[in-house]
C-alpha cells in the first residue's frame, strides 16, 4: 500500500471516532484476481496483508467488521443473494456503458460490480444490522471507485434498499507531476507504506516534482508556484496545522521558502507518518486480524 491508499481510512477514522458508528471494510481479493496476474491464493494473502496496514489506523474492533470477499462468499448467505439480486437488476448493456467492458473481457469482470455493490445495504450484514433493511451508508473512496457507486445507487431503490451516499477523496498526485496519480506499481511515483526514512528522503529530493525556479536568484524574485509543486500538494494532504500550511505557501509562493526547503518540510512530516504507521502495523497479529474478519455481532443493537 502506499500513501494515496492510507487517505480514505484516515478520514473513515475520524468518521467513526466522532460519530460512534459501525464501519464495514471490504477486500476485494477477487477483483485483484480478475484483473491482475496474480493466483487466488495470492491475492487472498495480500488482502489479509492489507487488513494489517488497515488495522495499525487504528479502527476499533467493537465497531469494525473487515471482509474478503473470498473468504466471506462462503461465510454469509446474504451476501451472494443480494449479489444475484443486483446482477439480475442491471443489464450487460447498462455495465458496459459504466465500465466500458470490451468483446475480449472474461465475463468474471462483467460480474463483479455487483460483488463491490451489495456491501452497501444493510441486510448483507444480519450479524450486524439484524432484519433491518433501511440503514443508511456513507462511503468515503477513491473518486476513482465512483462507477460502482453509480450503478449501486441507481438499483438499490429498486430493491427496496437505502441509495448509499459517498464522500470522494481526490487523488493523491504521483512525485512526477500534479497531472498524474500514484501508482503501486511504480516505486519512483510513489511512497510506500514499507518505505525506510532514508528511502523516502530520497524520493522527494529525487523525484518530487518541483514549482521552483531554475535559479535561487529567479525564486527569490519571481516566487515558486504552489499549484504544481508536489511537495507542497502533499502537505495539503497530510499537514494538519492549517495555518503553518498558509505560511509555507505564501512563503513558497514570494520566495522566501526555496524548493529545498519546502521539501525538507515534507520529508520531515512523511518520515514521522511513515515511522508510526510502521509500528503500529508491526503490533498487528495474525490474531488481531482473525478478530477485525470474524463475522460476528458488534456493540450496537438494530
Amino acid at each position: 500500500m502506499h500513501l494515496g491508499h492510507l487517505i480514505p481510512f484516515l478520514f473513515t477514522k475520524q468518521l467513526q471516532d466522532l460519530f460512534d458508528i459501525p464501519l464495514v471494510i471490504q477486500l476485494t481479493d477477487d477483483e485483484k484476481f480478475l484483473w491482475k496476474d496474480l493466483t487466488l491464493e495470492k491475492a487472498n494473502e495480500l488482502a489479509k496483508e492489507n487488513a494489517k496496514d488497515i488495522i495499525a489506523v487504528g479502527f476499533d474492533p467493537e465497531k469494525t467488521f473487515i471482509f474478503s470477499d473470498l473468504d466471506f462468499m462462503a461465510q454469509e448467505p446474504s451476501f451472494y443473494r443480494n449479489i444475484l439480486r443486483v446482477q439480475k437488476a442491471v443489464t450487460y448493456s447498462q455495465a458496459k456503458g459504466v465500465f466500458g467492458f470490451t468483446e475480449s473481457d472474461h465475463i468474471g469482470k462483467v460480474g463483479f460490480p455487483a460483488i463491490q455493490a451489495v456491501p452497501a445495504f444493510c441486510s448483507t450484514f444480519p450479524f450486524i444490522f439484524g432484519k433491518r433493511k433501511d440503514i443508511p451508508c456513507l462511503i468515503p473512496c477513491g473518486i476513482d471507485q465512483d462507477p460502482y457507486f453509480r450503478i449501486t445507487r441507481d438499483v438499490a431503490p429498486k430493491l427496496g434498499f437505502c441509495k448509499p451516499s459517498l464522500l470522494h477523496s481526490s487523488f493523491i498526485p504521483s512525485l512526477q507531476g500534479a497531472q498524474t496519480k500514484m501508482s503501486s506499481s511504480d516505486p519512483q511515483s510513489s511512497i510506500y507504506l514499507t518505505d525506510t526514512p532514508a528511502q523516502i528522503k530520497n524520493k522527494i529530493n529525487k523525484y518530487a516534482f518541483s514549482g521552483g525556479r531554475q535559479t535561487v536568484e529567479e525564486h527569490r524574485e519571481k516566487g515558486g508556484d504552489c499549484d504544481v509543486d508536489i511537495s507542497y500538494q502533499y502537505l495539503t494532504f497530510f499537514l494538519e496545522d492549517d495555518a503553518r500550511l498558509e505560511q509555507i505557501r505564501q512563503d513558497y509562493t514570494n520566495g522566501k521558502l526555496l524548493t529545498g526547503e519546502l521539501k525538507k518540510e515534507l520529508i520531515v512530516l512523511l518520515q514521522a507518518l511513515v515511522q508510526d504507521h510502521q509500528k503500529r502495523r508491526a503490533a498487528v497479529t495474525d490474531e488481531m486480524v482473525e478478530q477485525f474478519m470474524k463475522p460476528r455481532k458488534l456493540k450496537y443493537d438494530y
